[in-house]
């Protein structure tokens, strides 16, 4: 299993380098920048099309491992192939429909974030583009959460997160390296979980997705050279939210408490806690919830008088500090599983509250 992790994590940490380096030159000589003014924080323009590299690096090595393990799915595969891999073929071939209408959809949200980023769309377009993709993920696909539900329940809740989970990440694509560091984060939680449940293609999809951002990252942490746009932000969520819905995060014959259903949400607590509360801030504002400002949690750290690279860190910290417990939330008793969920709730409360501090007057 290591060795899986070790190649399932550096070949998409080097092809995303090598793309995000290629792109990143192609659309400045192309002219496909992100001008500053307005709510942006960046000066001086700044290459966009980081989702295509990201696009490369994750949805490649998925693919085309599904297929591989297709091909090699025979009576007798080749000696060469270690054991480790060997045992896991069959089970991976099973899932080849499921990669392909994942690939699929993270495709469509790639397609329509590249002309949002060329040429803004408005948010109809975009949401549209987003329930169907969702809608297709669980109805055609079968990947839905709560499944103990009727069917028609089951699927609207699924479309329900994963369209909460795309804007969660889109949302937090506001300040350089934020969106892809914070996904870093909550990937290898996700991988680790998974993997500790017994599965294997779902780390391997998470450890890929870590590979792939951590590449971009070297290009996109402050100062970024290059964005990720929505072409990346709408397909690292989307993946993001079905890694969720397909780890298994409880087992009755062997988890202690149930409370392993809550993972995700403790994972996300901090992406879901700023789009939370950016959403109240323009409704209260009587604007749109989906109006571009400088209103995200970020931001206002920003003006409590963090440096911008200094709040995307602080963010960082607060992820780990309520997700990386999180790996162990269903193996321990209900005692020590409250005690997580309380933590973690602190950890939210803290933020609110020191955001919400207004700096001290200087003599």
């Amino acid at each position: 299993m290591v060795w899986i992790i070790i190649i399932a994590t550096l070949v998409p940490f080097a092809l995303s380098v090598a793309a995000t380096y290629w792109v990143r030159g192609w659309s400045r000589r192309r002219g496909f920048v992100d001008n500053p003014g307005g709510h942006k924080t960046h000066d001086t323009p700044v290459a966009l099309g980081g989702g295509i590299a990201i696009v490369l690096a994750t949805c490649g090595p998925i693919l085309l491992g599904s297929l591989a393990a297709w091909l090699l799915n025979t009576s007798t595969p080749p000696a060469w192939i270690p054991n480790a891999v060997r045992m896991h073929i069959p089970g991976i071939t099973s899932r080849l429909p499921m990669v392909l209408g994942v690939v699929g959809g993270a495709l469509a949200l790639h397609a329509v974030g590249l002309i949002d980023d060329r040429r803004a769309l408005g948010v109809a377009p975009k949401l549209a583009v987003q329930v169907v993709v969702a809608l297709f993920t669980a109805w055609i696909l079968g990947i839905r959460v709560i499944e103990a539900v009727p069917g028609p329940v089951s699927i609207i809740v699924t479309v329900l997160w994963i369209v909460l989970i795309t804007n969660a990440f889109n949302f937090l694509d506001n300040m350089d390296g934020l969106s892809a560091g914070v996904a870093v984060i909550a990937a290898a939680v996700f991988a680790i979980t998974s993997a500790r449940a017994g599965q294997v293609f779902i780390p391997t999809m998470a450890w890929v997705i870590v590979g792939a951002l951590l590449g971009f990252l070297l290009f996109n942490f402050s100062p970024a050279t290059i964005f990720m746009g929505d072409a990346g932000s709408l397909v690292v969520g989307y993946l993001m939210s079905v890694v969720t819905i397909m780890t298994d995060f409880y087992d009755g014959a062997s988890d202690v408490t149930p409370l392993g259903v809550l993972v995700p949400l403790v994972v996300l607590a901090v992406p879901l806690y700023d789009v939370g509360s950016v959403v109240i801030h323009r409704l209260y504002a009587g604007e749109s919830p989906f109006h571009g400002d400088a209103r995200h949690f970020s931001h206002r750290l920003v003006k409590r008088g963090m440096t911008a690279r200094g709040a995307v860190l602080t963010i960082y910290l607060a992820t780990a500090a309520t997700g990386i417990p999180a790996v162990v939330l269903a193996r321990i008793d209900w005692v020590g599983a409250l005690l997580l969920l309380i933590q973690c709730l602190c950890v939210v409360t803290m933020i609110a509250v020191l955001e919400k501090a207004r700096p001290a007057d200087k003599n």
